[in-house]
């Protein structure tokens, strides 16, 4: 199923539809930073077609509207599938039309500046293409446009400069009723026809939007609010992307503000609004996003409040991964890392929802892994879309930044694009997914940047780069040194699997000769006798490298003891790169200390009464930042023991590392089906309950090192020795 939702989704850069709609905006206000323009056109229909897709594209957000009724809710992404590029999406819209006269309305929404995840056109714009037999619907000049003045810009503190929102200011005065279903009132006028075409500058070549349209939990009531002063706080069930509605008495020109608990994060502010009330009984909902776990509505005396609610929208994918043990800090780990990653899914993958909204691809390198295991496969479209942006944003040299798409800040970050493109990025994303379009996508692109871009010494280990943001991981006693060396080995290895994929063997010769001389190098140079290190490397070893060292396959098991007793005693990788620490010792057959680790350090990011996970340990940097929530692709793998052998889940090798756990349950919505696991251990015996989909083969390593293999069904296997 996976794969044929994959196939479905546009793929290719650049490909132009035949657009017959215009280009059409307003003339005073084409590139005004938080520019709102409100468009509206008069349809007759003698029969309403069986189907009827218009094709909308803008910049930067829409709501749209036919015959009054909500059609789309917040269309649109932020622009940048490539440099100067935008998305386009298709909407259904023949279920809302009526014989006779129709209204279709949209409101514009132009952010005028660009972000960490939006590339600004400086073109406040819409275009619209519904074409069928005998129906033609096309911006063109014959729209009506006016500026729409009921939006504003909040006054005080803008958001910072990561973000391409503003905070939004709504005057329930400047409101001509009924503008969204009537073509009568004050203000409108004829469309300007922009001097350019779909596909051409400023707005660029159009992708279709290869993401689902928001998921909308409809209005709900908070869970618990009380009043402190002239303010109302209402608590949400847990952190989420949200926009608050209220129904309030009031006279006019009241101002109420609107923030949650997450407005000013380490320092930064982020997006709130203010609500200016007209005269009488009034309800609101807000039109930009915003999430914490609690909103506050700031209330003028003279305000009645009759009710508040709020709308949770978020990304399009299910909950389907689970993850259940005799271990409670565990399972709560596990819960608050998946409503920390859909916190952080929408445009984009976000590092966070709040001070950035930004596809750093440390970060994503993390998310598009734990996603595998949290959510149901229409997840992986988000990756692939981040995957296909990255490279698409690569500089003409082969260079690649990080956070893309944005236009107001450039920076490779050279250890954090390895990941990106290597094995634990691109590779298991083609890997887990089954996703084989991928590979020849990008294949080119990671190529030039690992041997263009980055230069071999003599023994043929990499040059040290710093490109814009030295930036490996955060913390202390690190060698930088020591994991270069390694994050390259292990973009080679990502590399030369794409190679064989496609038949490049000369390709992959190459790559695999590359990997043999650096891993040579890399055992003979920086291993003392006790541990990896750079020479002269004057501190502690550093858990880093030697959990790279470890994942990446170089080194000799009669080094794992040596290995283990430093872990014992070095603690210095990050939220960030914890995962490859924990993932080290589960190869190494220590699934103990792993989870040894995780009670140490783990609830340090998960404060009590909180829902989602910190950036750093204690409780530094956001609260919800998800790449903390790495440890689930190793719950997941190794203490559970489920990891594909093939792509898509195909076949799949069962090999848990229980380490202290006596029951663990897990399922798995794969791209070949869902896999259920149940584990009970009970002394030297374990009785493993697996549930193979149909068309998959199970893979179960016994005792005596002999493989099982398993096809669709449920069984009942019995383990001996479960380390």
């Amino acid at each position: 199923m996976l794969l044929a939702l994959l196939a479905a989704v546009p793929f290719s850069f650049g490909e132009e539809p035949g657009w017959k709609g215009k280009w059409i905006s307003k003339e005073i206000c084409q590139s005004t930073t938080n520019t709102w323009l409100a468009y509206r056109k008069g349809v007759t229909l003698s029969e309403v077609p069986s189907s009827l897709e218009a094709r909308i594209a803008a910049d930067s957000k829409y709501w749209l509207w036919i015959n009054g009724e909500m059609v789309v809710r917040e269309g649109g992404l932020k622009r940048g599938p490539a440099i100067g590029d935008g998305y386009y999406d298709r909407v259904e819209i023949a279920p809302f039309l009526r014989k006779g006269e129709n209204v279709i309305a949209v409101l514009l929404w132009h952010f005028g500046k660009s972000g960490f995840s939006h590339q600004n056109s400086g073109t406040a714009a819409l275009l619209f293409d519904a074409q069928a037999p005998g129906v033609e619907i096309v911006s063109d000049g014959s729209w009506q446009v006016a500026l729409f003045t009921a939006c504003g810009t909040a006054e005080g503190p803008v958001p910072n400069y990561r973000l391409s929102e503003s905070n939004i200011r709504y005057d329930a005065r400047k409101v001509e009723p009924d503008w969204n279903k009537t073509l009568s009132g004050n203000g409108f006028g004829r469309a300007l026809v922009l001097g350019f075409d779909p596909g051409q500058p400023p707005l660029g070549g159009l992708v279709e939007r290869p993401i689902p349209q928001w998921k909308d939990y409809g209005l709900r009531t908070y869970p618990e609010q009380h009043r402190g002063g002239d303010t109302l706080y209402c608590k949400l069930p847990y952190n989420a992307q949200v926009t608050p509605w209220l129904h309030v008495e009031a006279p006019a020109g009241e101002v109420i503000r609107i923030e949650t608990d997450h407005r000013i994060v380490t320092g930064a502010e982020c997006v709130r609004a203010e609500y200016v009330t007209r005269e009488g009984e009034q309800t609101f909902e807000c039109f930009g996003w915003m999430n914490g776990e609690e909103v506050r509505y700031i209330l003028p005396e003279k305000v009645r409040v009759l009710g508040v609610q709020y709308r949770e929208s978020g990304y399009d994918t299910e909950f389907t991964g689970r993850f259940f043990c005799d271990d409670a800090f565990l399972n709560e780990y596990w819960e608050r890392s998946r409503r920390t990653m859909y916190v952080c899914m929408r445009d984009t993958y976000y590092d966070c929802p709040d001070r950035e909204r930004a596809q750093w691809w440390g970060d994503e390198v993390n998310e598009l892994n734990e996603a595998f295991f949290l959510f149901d496969r229409q997840s992986d479209l988000l990756a692939r879309k981040g995957i296909l942006e990255l490279t698409r944003w690569a500089r003409s040299d082969g260079r690649m930044y990080a956070p893309v798409p944005c236009s107001n800040y450039y920076k490779e970050l050279p250890m954090q694009i390895l990941a990106s493109v290597g094995w634990y990025g691109f590779h298991h994303y083609w890997f887990y997914s089954g996703d084989e379009r991928i590979i020849p996508a990008v294949y080119d692109a990671v190529r030039k940047y690992l041997h263009q871009v980055w230069e071999l010494d003599r023994d043929g280990l990499p040059v040290y780069r710093k490109g814009e943001w030295d930036w490996p991981d955060a913390g202390s006693h690190q060698d930088a040194l020591g994991q270069l060396p390694l994050w390259y080995y292990l973009a080679l290895k990502g590399e030369r699997e794409m190679a064989l994929r496609l038949g490049k063997e000369a390709d992959a010769e190459q790559i695999r000769a590359m990997m043999e001389q650096i891993a040579a190098v890399f055992n003979e140079r920086w291993w003392d006798g006790t541990a990896y290190r750079t020479p002269g490397h004057p501190d502690v070893p550093d858990d880093r490298v030697l959990a790279l060292a470890v994942v990446s396959g170089i080194v000799p098991e009669d080094r794992y003891p040596a290995l283990l007793k430093d872990f014992s005693e070095q603690y210095h990788a990050t939220t960030y790169m914890q995962r490859y620490v924990l993932e080290a010792l589960c190869i190494m057959g220590r699934a103990d200390l792993a989870q040894e680790r995780m009670h140490k350090l783990y609830p340090t990011v998960m404060a009590p009464g909180g829902t989602t996970l910190w950036e750093h340990w204690n409780f530094d940097g956001t609260n919800n930042h998800a790449w903390t929530g790495g440890a689930v692709t190793v719950m997941g793998e190794y203490f559970a023991g489920v990891r594909p052998t093939a792509p898509g889940f195909k076949s799949f090798v069962v090999d848990p590392r229980m380490g202290r756990l006596r029951h663990i349950e897990t399922e798995i919505d794969s791209a070949s089906g869902r896999i259920c696991v149940v584990l009970d251990r009970k002394g030297s015996r374990t009785l493993l309950t697996l549930t193979v989909p149909e068309g998959a083969t199970a893979c179960v390593p016994g005792a005596s090192g002999k493989t099982t293999q398993f096809q669709a069904g449920t069984h009942q296997i019995k383990l001996k020795d479960v380390q």
